[in-house]
């Protein structure tokens, strides 16, 4: 990445970790287009490696409210569908993963303003990990059919047990890519980089995650995932 891409990348990081650090979910809707338009050759090991600090903090934070039984229901399917994200991974041309990376976020984005409400059980768990080992595997974005499960949940607990199911996909899916050679140091760095971005978008959460307005905050994410997911389609 250039000076100006990177300085870039590191607004809209912060901005991301804010919004994920106090709603919950938003991070990759958020950063996926955008990376995936200036800089799509570090798709998807930067979202998974700069996700892993913001996931632990949440996860910490918010541990009192953690959701233990989904989240291991979710983490096991999760973990069992990352080789199926790595096998689409491959089977995707380099110069068709942004449109890859751009259709993934707009109908994540649509699914999760659409689907009704309900009430989450053991299949919807196991749903939501199975889709989003493949989807973060592939893409780097998995975050709505979480966000679906728990959307109804109080806003600590979406929050903890997220951050929790993320954490441990992100390990898995960034061991994976690397194991079958999907993956390069060099696309690391520019996370490593954007680290103080997102210690300063968590840090500012920690000051408003408590009053936030997060299903405000929720429609604006996913409006804005919608166009930016839709201009990364278009401009493919």
């Amino acid at each position: 990445m250039s000076v100006e891409v990177l300085a870039l990348v590191a607004a809209v990081v912060a901005v991301a970790a804010f919004v994920q650090g106090s709603s919950g979910l938003g991070f990759a809707l958020i950063v996926a287009p955008v990376v995936g338009i200036v800089a799509p050759g570090t798709l998807p090991v930067f979202l998974l490696a700069v996700m892993i600090p913001l996931n632990l903090y949440v996860a910490w934070r918010e541990r009192a409210a953690l959701d233990l039984r989904g989240a291991g229901w979710i983490t096991v399917a999760r973990l069992t569908a990352t080789p199926a994200g790595l096998v689409l991974l491959m089977a995707v041309p380099d110069r068709h993963l942004g449109l890859l990376v751009g259709a993934a976020t707009v109908l994540a984005a649509a699914v999760s303003l659409l689907a009704p409400s309900f009430t989450p059980g053991r299949a919807a768990y196991l749903t939501a990990g199975a889709v989003t080992g493949l989807t973060e595997t592939a893409t780097g974005v998995g975050g709505p059919p979480l966000a679906l499960v728990y959307q109804h949940r109080p806003p600590a607990e979406l929050r903890a047990t997220v951050a929790v199911c993320f954490l441990a996909g992100e390990v898995a899916s960034l061991a994976a890519l690397f194991a079958f050679g999907q993956a390069r140091p060099d696309q690391v760095a520019p996370a490593l980089m954007a680290v103080p971005a997102v210690v300063l978008g968590v840090w500012l959460s920690r000051l408003t995650h408590r009053h936030l307005d997060a299903a405000r905050m929720r429609i604006t994410v996913l409006v804005f995932a919608l166009v930016s997911g839709g201009v990364l389609m278009l401009g493919l």
